[in-house]
């Protein structure tokens, strides 16, 4: 069974030491086995975790058994981190361990000197203040998390509920994933990074409006041809405003949104069916093969043939791809 190690040092921050705690320790395979071990580890019996303390039945050995370690931030992230610490986790990373921080846990990844010369992020309140102490690390102030393969950041505390979500679906498909999600109350992958989280000088007035059921119905007829036209008059407004809204509350346009989310489907089907690349095409609403070829290489990074071989472990019947993705 995949182990996962939580290191808990003084001055953790209980939600992000909670949140893969939680997440890791509900999620369950399709047999209804437990996906994952999760241990909480510590450097000492008693962590200060400010409002109280907490003991930790794990030492810093346990990061020698680990499969993946998960470094929650601390209330002072630019404290000093304890050499035993900093040696442990390198030695982990040197055996291969997958090593994930939750806010600002980047700084301690940080200061083990895994991060340099790769990209990161954190929490957008800390993100000046890391890069300015490991200049070496291209810091991201913008995405909600950084996968770098081995070693992973996600930004603040809720980011690192995405992050864990990202990581189950690497690790068991998306059907394991939608379950841990919809379990969250959280939809499996959200637009947008942090920058519609950070506090500008002159913030938008909110207007009180919310486009989570236009976003429903999008996706529940994405594989139909929609034009930005019908998208703006099944939301009651213009496509300038349409287009001003889908900025502000998901920092995309609609079009753009929904491609994300015939790609989402797709990636389903491909790790869930059997069928053929060019009906998955179909199905999802490209009227082209080849355009819907070029789109997920685009937003995935490979093609669909070399994600399917990654992901599809064992075909089954399709299913309502919206009961399976969404809480």
């Amino acid at each position: 069974m995949h182990t996962v190690a939580i290191l808990a040092l003084d001055g953790v921050l209980a939600f992000d030491l909670s949140t893969p705690l939680e997440v890791f320790g509900r999620t369950r395979l399709p047999d209804g086995r437990a996906a994952y071990r999760v241990r909480v580890c510590s450097p000492s019996q008693e962590v200060d975790a400010g409002a109280f303390t907490l003991r930790a039945p794990w030492g810093l050995d346990a990061l020698a058994e680990a499969d993946t370690i998960i470094l929650p931030g601390c209330a002072d992230p630019t404290l000093p981190v304890p050499p035993e610490v900093l040696d442990a986790l390198r030695a982990a990373a040197a055996r291969g361990t997958r090593i994930a921080s939750v806010c600002v846990g980047a700084f301690v990844l940080a200061a083990t000197g895994l991060l340099d010369g790769l990209r990161a992020t954190t929490h957008w309140l800390g993100a000046a203040a890391l890069a300015a102490m490991h200049p070496e690390i291209d810091v991201d102030p913008d995405v909600l998390y950084v996968d770098n393969g081995q070693f992973l950041t996600s930004a603040g505390a809720a980011a690192g509920l995405d992050l864990c979500l990202h990581m189950i679906r690497t690790d068991h498909g998306s059907a394991v994933a939608a379950d841990a999600a919809r379990l969250s109350v959280m939809p499996l992958e959200r637009e947008g990074g942090q920058a519609q989280f950070i506090v500008h000088e002159q913030p938008p007035s909110p207007d009180g409006m919310t486009l989570e059921p236009l976003l429903r119905w999008m996706e529940e007829n994405a594989r139909r041809e929609l034009t930005l036209g019908e998208i703006a008059a099944q939301a009651g407004m213009s496509t300038r405003t349409l287009n001003r809204r889908f900025r502000e509350q998901t920092a995309t346009t609609p079009l753009q949104w929904l491609h994300r989310a015939r790609i989402r489907q797709a990636q389903f089907l491909l790790e869930t069916t059997a069928h053929s690349v060019d009906r998955i095409a179909t199905q999802v609403g490209f009227g082209s093969p080849t355009a819907f070829r070029d789109r997920f290489k685009r937003q995935v990074g490979t093609s669909p043939g070399a994600y399917r071989r990654a992901f599809n472990r064992n075909p089954a019947p399709a299913g309502d791809f919206r009961s399976r993705v969404t809480a």
